[in-house]
């Protein structure tokens, strides 16, 4: 709860006038999917595609954040749920400011995403399920994060014993299972556009 002595300052600048200068809407493009699925990769191939374009786009990945803003958490249910929360709030901060903000979150919990939803206006948030089974994440491994995990090394490592929540109608399906990376990276690029108009 907000402390009743603190009063919200209006912002001289309009989400509106932001919008007309970029020539573009902004949003949050929420990237959810296992470790491993290709979030971070396609996230950051997509905003610079983006920002060549024109488009005032930034990325917030999930370590990169934690390296910051979010060190204090760790990755119980608990910390997972507040470590959403956060980003959220911080996304929301961006799309009053204009930008398009593509986020790289497992982000595993239904609930704690469709919170994330509840904090823009109906038509700016975009879930965009990043999806790839789990044998396929186990193998590229990238940060060597699974082997960890089935060493005991990792607690509540999402996929492994901790759960993962697939989104029901997310708004996009990346399947870097079955496609590229490059390929998904353009089918996003091209969805943000047409979302953006």
């Amino acid at each position: 709860m907000v402390n009743k002595d603190i009063v919200w300052h209006e912002a001289s600048i309009t989400k509106r006038e932001y919008h007309e200068k970029n020539q573009h809407k902004s949003s949050i493009i929420w990237l959810t999917g296992l470790s491993g699925s290709g979030k971070s990769t396609i996230a950051n191939a997509a905003a610079r595609e983006l920002f060549e374009q024109g488009y005032q786009v930034t990325v917030l990945d999930g370590d990169n954040v934690r390296h910051g803003l979010n060190k204090d958490l760790g990755f119980s249910d608990e910390d997972r749920k507040e470590n959403i929360r956060r980003i959220g709030e911080v996304a929301k901060l961006f799309v009053e400011q204009g930008t398009i903000v593509i986020t790289a979150f497992i982000s595993p919990f239904k609930e704690d995403r469709g919170l994330v939803r509840q904090l823009v206006e109906e038509d700016e948030f975009h879930e965009v399920y990043v999806k790839c089974d789990l044998a396929t994440c186990e193998e590229r491994d990238p940060k060597g994060l699974y082997r960890k995990a089935r060493n005991g090394e990792i607690p509540f490592f999402t996929g492994i014993d901790s759960p993962y929540e697939e989104p029901d109608t997310p708004e996009l399906v990346l399947d870097t299972g079955a496609h590229n990376r490059e390929e998904c990276k353009n089918q996003l690029v091209q969805y943000v556009k047409d979302q953006t108009k």
